[in-house]
């Protein structure tokens, strides 16, 4: 969908903040492009929480990180979703890691030098796909303007992954919120409402963003419902607070 009908259905849905992606809406070499989605955001009442990039925290990437920083500024985003190198924690030699730690070292000076948090996002085939490797890989990075995603890792039961959350809980800034049982399959967020009133719960008061990031079907007619959803459980939480 065009980036000003994302904004109005997320509006509608009585959503607060938005992740903008480089891939489509927000493509970093076209300032133009992602000035019109900054309009779009502000004219709907919603703020840009992050700019969520591609970057994959490799040395080939790292010459157009300072763009990527560039346009995070002109959506009016604190912080770059990137993601971490292009291996996963059991798969990645020594040597790789040690590049994947560098780039990312850096890319945080850059994002500093322009006011930004960094943030990894929490996924599988990246150095974020385990919470021990994520929390090795902050202490490796060891940037103060570092923190992570989190998101419950596919088919892991529900106290597993509180668990692993519960580890990692003081360096979440932002989670992504979505309802997947078995494997990747798509439910509405109410089918695992136990699991985020309890991961909203473990976050409470930290300033942490939920963030739905799939629905059913991708149909944005559900949107809404999804939304309430996702209010409800932090409802649940945090009495009078969406």
């Amino acid at each position: 969908m065009p980036a000003a009908e994302v904004a109005r259905r997320a509006a509608d849905a009585g959503l607060e903040v938005i992740e903008w992606g480089a891939d489509v809406h927000a493509p970093p070499g076209e300032p133009g492009t992602v000035g019109a989605v900054r309009e779009a955001t502000d004219r709907y009442g919603l703020a840009c929480c992050s700019y969520g990039s591609y970057f994959r925290a490799t040395p080939g990437e790292l010459a157009g990180f300072p763009a990527v920083a560039r346009a995070a500024v002109l959506l009016g985003a604190p912080r770059i979703r990137v993601w971490a190198g292009a291996t996963g924690s059991r798969s990645a030699l020594p040597d790789e890691r040690h590049e994947t730690v560098s780039c990312l070292r850096e890319a945080a000076r850059i994002a500093a030098d322009h006011g930004l948090l960094l943030a990894p996002e929490f996924h599988g085939g990246t150095l974020t796909d385990t919470v021990a490797s994520t929390a090795r890989l902050l202490d490796e990075v060891d940037a103060d303007n570092v923190r992570t995603y989190w998101q419950p890792p596919l088919d892991t039961p529900r106290e597993e992954a509180l668990a692993g959350l519960a580890s990692l809980a003081g360096r979440v800034c932002a989670v992504h919120a979505f309802s997947w049982w078995p494997g990747n399959n798509r439910l509405p967020l109410a089918d695992r409402s136990d699991l985020w009133a309890a991961a909203l719960g473990l976050l409470d008061g930290r300033g942490v963003e939920a963030l739905l990031e799939f629905v059913p079907g991708d149909d944005p007619a559900v949107l809404a419902r999804e939304a309430a959803t996702l209010r409800g459980c932090a409802g649940r939480t945090s009495a009078g607070r969406p």
